[in-house]
Order: C-alpha cells, then structure tokens, then sequence
C-alpha cells in the first residue's frame, strides 16, 4: 500500500556610494549610509532553507530509496513508465537544487551572469518536470489510480508552470521586484513535491490509503501560493522595521 501510494504522490512534484563632504569653517561634514553587516546564520531566510534541507534528507531516505537500492521493491512498480519518470526526477531535483541560489542576495549582486544561468536552469527544469510529472500520474491511471489524483498532479504542474512563467516575464521586462514575487511563488509549488511526502511520513497518513494522499495533495496544492504570499509580506515588514542610516561626522 505505501509503495502504492508513494507512486502517485512522486508525479506531483532561484556599489560603492561616494562620499558627499561639505567644509564649513574647518569642519568637514560627512554624510552617508552605515552598512549594518549582520552575519547571523539565524536569519529567517536561512532557517527556512534549512528545514527544506531537512525535508529533501527525509524524503530521499524515506521515499526515494530505490534511487541508491537496486534491491528496492519500488522498482518493479516504476519499470514501465521509468523512461518518463527519469527525466520528471532529474529535472525536478534541478529546479529544488537550484531554487534556493537564486534568492541569495550575494549571487545576484556579485555574480549576475551565475544568477542568470541558474535562472535559466530552473526554467528550463520546471518546464521539463511539470508535465512529466503530469503524464507519469496519468499513467498510473493504468493499475488502478484515480482521476482525481491526475487532477491534482495536473493541478500543481500548471500552477508550477504559470508562476514561473510570470517571473519570467516580468524578469524580460526589467521588472526586478515582480519577478523575485513571482519566482518566491513557483518555488513555493516545487515545495509541494516534498512537503506532501514528509506530511504523509511523519504523520503516518500513507498507510491510511490513496485517498489520504490526495488529500494531503490538494491541501499543499491550495496554501503552496497563500504561504508564499505571507513570507513575501513578513520580509517586507521586517525590511520596513530596519533601521535608518544614520550621518557620519568627519574632522578633518
């Protein structure tokens, strides 16, 4: 039965400011930005990205095992469609390796063109994996899989596909801020390919049968954008609550 189940779910699956002086009477007044270097590893955004690490651990050890184990009993399941999930798997494990790069400030700032490529990448993995996944899940549909599961997986691959294709636009624009928006919505979906597995493992829902897993499917599939959207105004206040720059006095 988990094995069963762990099918179907598999398929629903980034300058220097120069200095203004004014001289009056022998004093030099300087003013500029102080740059506040925070160099906690508490910061949100890194606890965030690590408890996705954790996630990708878990799920590799407790779902994708007969990547590492020819032994596995998955195999037999998998061998008919293998041709079509292998490229589902690799570009979909590109799009979550590559995910978390592109929000990294220092990347983009020092590395544009890396940012670029990897931007690129992840593109080209979404919508690669997106409608691999899709036909996977209809193929399961063979040995007994519902409809309403196809639904889900065509559901995630069509919100995955349309928030990237967004971000993408709005990048091609020159629209910095609606595409970062964006592109913090499409990994929101890829997200749901691992959160749907950890849900159903820790909790111990996979042995309750398909229809567990499908819901647990469309519940991720309905928060993944709603979730995204709270991150981006949490890092908006906190941006707000930053402090000002305060002047500099300089003597000569």
């Amino acid at each position: 039965m988990r094995a069963a189940i762990a099918s179907q779910v598999r398929s629903l699956g980034w300058v220097c400011v120069p200095e203004k002086s004014h001289a009056t009477e022998g004093l030099s007044l300087a003013t500029s930005p102080v740059s506040v270097q925070n160099n906690s590893w508490l910061r949100p955004k890194y606890i965030l990205f690590a408890f996705i690490g954790l996630m990708l651990a878990y799920v590799l050890v407790h779902n994708e095992r007969f990547l590492i184990d020819a032994g596995d009993r998955e195999w037999p399941h998998i061998q008919p469609f293998k041709w079509w999930l292998l490229p589902h798997g690799l570009m979909g494990a590109c799009a979550l390796l590559l995910g978390p790069m592109q929000f990294s400030d220092r990347l983009r700032q020092r590395f544009t063109k890396l940012h670029r490529v990897v931007g690129r990448f992840y593109v080209v993995g979404v919508f690669i994996a997106a409608p691999m996944g899709l036909y996977v899940q209809y193929f399961e549909e063979r040995p007994g899989a519902t409809r309403s599961f196809s639904i889900a997986a065509g559901t995630q691959a069509t919100m995955w596909m349309l928030t990237t294709a967004i971000a993408l636009a709005f990048i091609l624009k020159g629209k910095t801020q609606q595409h970062r928006q964006w592109m913090t919505r499409s990994f929101a979906v890829a997200l749901v390919f691992l959160e749907v597995r950890v849900i159903l493992g820790v909790t111990g829902w996979e042995r309750l049968g398909p229809s567990a897993a499908e819901t647990v499917v469309w519940g991720c599939n309905v928060f993944s954008i709603f979730l995204a959207d709270v991150v981006l105004q949490l890092q908006e206040l906190l941006r707000s609550r930053k402090p000002a720059a305060k002047p500099q006095v300089a003597t000569p």
